[in-house]
């Protein structure tokens, strides 16, 4: 790295670590597969990628992405995109990924228990996720508790979750990955549900924010609580991944990526 590259990240304002983590190499795209109105094919998917300079990708799927596991897989290898993770389980995919030597984190909904006190439903969503803390283990894949609402998308039971499963089970691959679209209920206290999340964190994937989801997704950038909530998450020390979602099936995913890739770069220049 010459000193002259160092010298302008210095005049910006902007940590090395903070460059790297919001550049658009380091960004992981997400949302991106079924949700294509343009269907493209995992060939097509990495062009588009490429245009964009985005160089990983968070594979969300449904049953007709199955036969193209692999080929997806093959794609990015041969175009330099990092398969960064893995929607839900699937045998195919986990083997094909000892296939390809590739470890891919998988994100999986975090369990909600309906009933018994706050202490019985951790231990039911400890015993509930352990077949997959062990499988995601014997992969080498970390596991991240998806937030998606319910008592499973409440930042304070993912961190006990992830604690217990730390202190008790040897299960340090395990964290929590947390949207900003499924957290519209956590916009006045984000600071502190980022704090008691922080030490489990394996990735955030960023979205508009408009006060009661409304529209739930929105380009980073056009709702009303983006810059506080950047501004809290820049200003938390967190240096790990962030992504940003196309999640709109009337969008061609390249727009909606484009309007997320605009919209943070202009939000990180207004929170400093």
């Amino acid at each position: 790295m010459s000193s002259r590259f160092l010298l302008l990240i210095l005049l910006s304002g902007i940590s090395f670590g903070q460059a790297g983590q919001f550049s658009t190499d380091r960004l992981i795209a997400w949302c991106i597969v079924p949700f294509d109105s343009q269907k493209r094919s995992p060939a097509k998917r990495v062009e588009m990628l490429k245009q964009l300079g985005i160089k990983r990708v968070a594979y969300d799927w449904r049953k007709e992405n199955i036969p193209e596991f692999e080929e997806e897989i093959i794609q990015y290898k041969r175009n330099g995109i990092e398969f960064f993770a893995f929607w839900s389980t699937h045998e195919l995919a986990f083997q094909l990924f000892k296939k390809h030597n590739i470890q891919p984190q998988i994100w999986k909904t975090a369990f909600s228990p309906d009933s018994g006190t706050q202490k019985d439903k951790i231990n039911e969503a400890v015993n509930e996720i352990l077949p997959l803390v062990n499988k995601t283990r014997e992969l080498g894949c970390k596991l991240g508790l998806y937030n998606h609402g319910g008592w499973g998308g409440e930042p304070q039971n993912l961190a006990s979750v992830c604690r217990i499963l730390h202190d008790t089970h040897n299960a340090n691959h395990v964290g929590i990955v947390y949207n900003f679209h499924h957290g519209h209920n956590h916009i006045n206290n984000f600071k502190k549900s980022l704090k008691l999340m922080q030490p489990y964190l394996h990735c955030i994937n960023l979205n508009g924010m408009n006060s009661g989801a409304n529209p739930k997704i929105l380009p980073i950038g056009q709702g009303e609580h983006d810059i506080e909530m950047i501004k809290i998450l820049k200003g938390s020390n967190y240096d790990g991944p962030i992504g940003i979602l196309d999640h709109r099936s009337d969008t061609d995913t390249k727009t909606a990526l484009k309007l997320n890739l605009t919209g943070l770069k202009d939000i990180l220049t207004k929170a400093k």
